[in-house]
């Protein structure tokens, strides 16, 4: 009972002490109260966007463009993953390929995306779902290479085939990086959706932090931040979560 106790707690301080420090820094004037106000402030503006209804308008936009386009990204990532992983031919002829596409900044490619999808909500998710699916694939392919070889031959041993091996094994074997993956896809679908909204949106919460800057109005710029910043916690802990419900025998680690 000590070691869930005491991981709970860190938890909840941690950011406690984020909050404690950011207000002690500008109380004390280091830094600069017109550009960093006061943790107080910046919850009251959450308070008046929320009133408003323009906070829930943003936010419901937002997720609905980084859950569409992750999900179509994670499914397309990890089953393209799989098969590379399980499959010489297809990796040998796709891996030059995906590891030449990864490193292009997905927002560079944000312009072609919307000549060949439009400018409305289809760009953002398709832009999303092409950063997701990237990391994802390379994470979920690197997890099939690294189940220990002797546990497959364990299987073959044992008389299962193929369809076996891949459902008992391999798959149980590569669950925990592929959530790995993810995980990372997850947070980079939050940075994707924010850039894209900089400059291609008029709602979503990265438009609500671009507008609030251009207007200096920073209290709401840091009202979308900490917004961006709970919906990065609560996307890990969702998928955390499921990581448990596929993952049984690793709940108590």
């Amino acid at each position: 009972m000590w070691r869930p106790s005491v991981e709970q707690a860190a938890t909840v301080i941690s950011p406690l002490l984020f909050v404690l420090l950011w207000h002690l820094l500008v109380t004390l004037k280091v830094l600069d109260q017109r550009f960093f106000p006061l943790p107080w402030t910046v919850v009251k503006a959450l308070g008046s966007l929320a009133r408003s209804g323009r906070l829930w308008r943003d936010l419901s936009i937002t997720l609905y463009r980084v859950g569409f386009g992750f999900i179509v990204g994670a499914v397309l990532g990890v089953g393209l993953g799989l098969v590379m992983g399980v499959s010489r031919i297809v990796r040998a002829l796709l891996d030059p390929i995906v590891s030449g596409l990864y490193v292009i900044p997905k927002i560079a490619v944000l312009p072609l995306v919307m000549l060949v999808v439009g400018i409305g909500e289809t760009s953002k998710v398709v832009i999303v779902a092409i950063a997701v699916f990237f990391i994802v694939v390379i994470n979920t392919t690197a997890a099939v290479l690294e189940v220990d070889p002797i546990f497959i031959e364990a299987g073959r041993n044992f008389g299962a085939g193929r369809m076996r091996l891949f459902q008992h094994v391999i798959l149980p074997g590569a669950l925990p990086s592929i959530f790995t993956g993810l995980r990372l896809g997850a947070g980079t679908s939050l940075i994707i959706i924010i850039a894209a909204e900089f400059v291609t949106a008029n709602r979503g919460i990265g438009f609500l932090i671009w507008q609030s800057w251009n207007t200096l109005v920073v209290e709401n710029m840091f009202a979308g931040l900490v917004v961006v910043a709970l919906l990065g916690i609560g996307f890990t802990a969702l998928i955390a979560l499921l990581a448990r419900v596929a993952m049984p025998w690793q709940r108590d680690r």
